[in-house]
């Protein structure tokens, strides 16, 4: 086993008691297939082999997995926290997919066996997100893709907009350091009284006939409240974050040996997907 697992236990901790109290069972199947296919919408579905293998990683709940499964011959779900729990349960009807409670640099596959791969808002978790790209990619055969979300750094955002994440970070550091019952019921609040009024707005906005790209969690404006308390919890409870922008994504895509990148011109930002190198 390495001795560098690439992962914060604090961060560990905090993720497996989210996914354990947001299962996403919640989640409407409309509104689960909606930002599935907004994650997913640049994936090459046509470019894999039949019967393809490929790695979740950091599954979490398994809510990317319940859609993914279907589709191909194999999906290794990887997380290194309890959440692996709530992910065997959810896809226990999957006979495809096997189970692996490790971290991204101790995943436990064989390096360049994979014909796909992705990992959703877990890379920026982790203390060396540039290790982490790499360990996904070295699992990669070559010429196979790998999708991947990581937070972005506001760096297509006005300045204000920028200003008002600070704001809200500055809130973040101090949310973060609570015990779980106690950040749950602030996470919670964040989102009865910010997530919500901004994203109903954006949504009365959008139905104006307004342009509604500008406005401050304008992506939520047709998400549930379920989802809203989801990712209330998940950018204000989770210890460590970090955020890249476009430029950044490309040099740590590249630097992993990933090429022909292209990024999704559309929310959530910044969804990339690269394909391994043949040499």
């Amino acid at each position: 086993m390495t001795t560098n697992p690439n992962l914060d236990p604090s961060t560990v901790a905090s993720f497996g008691d989210e996914w354990q109290r947001f299962d996403q069972q919640g989640m409407g199947p409309g509104e689960a297939q909606r930002v599935f296919g907004d994650y997913f919408a640049i994936f090459p579905w046509e470019q894999l082999p039949p019967n393809a293998e490929g790695f979740d990683m950091g599954c979490g709940s398994g809510r990317w997995a319940r859609f993914v499964a279907p589709r191909v011959g194999r999906l290794h779900c990887i997380d290194p926290s309890s959440a692996l729990v709530v992910a065997r349960q959810a896809l226990a009807d999957q006979p495809n997919v096997q189970f692996h409670q490790a971290s991204v640099a101790a995943s436990g596959l064989p390096p360049s066996s994979q014909d796909f791969g992705y990992s959703l808002g877990v890379l920026h978790h982790v203390p060396d997100t540039a290790a982490a790209i790499r360990s996904c990619a070295d699992l990669l055969k070559p010429g196979a893709p790998l999708l991947l979300y990581l937070y972005y750094a506001f760096d297509n955002r006005p300045r204000w907009f920028r200003l008002l994440w600070r704001l809200s970070n500055a809130a973040r550091l101090l949310i973060r350091r609570l015990p779980p019952r106690p950040k749950q019921l602030v996470t919670d609040l964040i989102a009865l009284t910010v997530y919500w009024p901004l994203s109903r707005l954006a949504s009365l906005a959008q139905a104006a006939g307004l342009p509604v790209a500008s406005f401050p969690l304008s992506y939520y404006r047709h998400c549930s409240l379920y989802t809203l308390r989801t990712d209330a919890r998940d950018r204000f409870g989770t210890p460590l974050e970090k955020r890249f922008s476009r430029t950044q994504i490309r040099q740590l895509c590249s630097a992993a040996g990933l090429v022909e990148l292209r990024f999704s011109s559309r929310e959530p930002y910044w969804c990339v997907v690269g394909f391994k190198a043949d040499n």
